[in-house]
């Protein structure tokens, strides 16, 4: 029987306004539900590495172990590549992988770990169930997602709301779920895990480089990138409802009283 394959469609691709704000993510900001379960000499998984910021920060943390990132694009493996030599992460490998079907005998690693991952993918289920297949007994399965419906800011704006409405639909379009830190406890459960710890963090932008940083790269994204292709060719948008769109962006990163908060829902599942 032929593996399962991905059946989603990377919703944001990898413009230049995506990718800083993949490169802007740590283990810190990005996997402190993780940290107090690291061990130096752990094996860890990081599925959906993207650039690699976050896989080399959890090889400086595991010392006398080693770290595997793996994603979907090859473009952006090679972009992890150069992050871990840049970084002297001498303890990282890095490959191509779907994770609905990994290249790893079953009780491989010690952790597996998957930032904004499983909003993405087809059946976040089955690749939580396959997160679980290569992790050792006792090992450890970390998940964070944002959670789009739960994300809120001030002040109000029509346009942002548009935003919101927007984005939701052309994920859900692209076989992805954008809410899905609100789901990732009732996902384990149903991937057949019993030991959950579940929990959320937030990432909060309101100082003016806060603000400036946050909106110039949604605004951006909305008109450059291939979500915004997406939003067009799929019917959901109009290029003019894009620019409307950015440039609400662009007004709430101007207000002197703006705030934005992004929800994340977090697991640990114990094997």
């Amino acid at each position: 029987m032929p593996k399962p394959r991905e059946t989603a469609v990377y919703t944001h691709g990898h413009h230049e306004s995506v990718l800083r704000s993949h490169t802007w993510r740590t283990a810190a900001n990005s996997a402190a539900h993780l940290l107090g379960s690291l061990e130096p000499g752990m094996r860890i998984l990081d599925v959906g590495c993207g650039p690699g910021t976050i896989t080399a920060d959890l090889a400086a943390l595991v010392p006398h172990g080693h770290v595997t990132g793996v994603d979907r694009a090859p473009e952006i493996v090679e972009v992890a590549r150069a992050t871990a030599a840049a970084r002297g992460a001498a303890n990282t490998d890095f490959a191509v992988a779907d994770v609905h079907a990994l290249d790893h005998p079953d009780d491989t690693f010690c952790v597996v770990h998957a930032h904004q991952v499983l909003q993405h993918v087809g059946d976040p289920v089955r690749a939580l169930r396959e997160m679980r297949r290569v992790v050792r007994p006792g090992g450890i399965v970390a998940v964070r997602d944002s959670d789009y419906g739960a994300m809120t800011w001030y002040p109000a704006s029509p346009g942002m709301d548009d935003w919101l409405a927007l984005y939701r639909r052309v994920a859900r379009a692209n076989g992805g779920e954008p809410d899905a830190g609100r789901r990732l406890k009732a996902w384990a459960l149903e991937a057949g895990f019993t030991d959950i710890t579940a929990t959320s963090s937030t990432w909060t932008f309101s100082t003016p480089a806060e603000r400036e940083w946050w909106s110039g790269l949604w605004a951006e994204r909305t008109l450059e990138s291939t979500y915004a292709g997406r939003a067009v060719e799929g019917g959901h948008a109009t290029a003019e409802r894009l620019r409307a769109v950015s440039a609400a962006w662009r007004d709430w990163g101007e207000r002197p009283e703006g705030w934005f908060a992004v929800l994340h829902g977090e697991i640990l599942c114990r094997v």
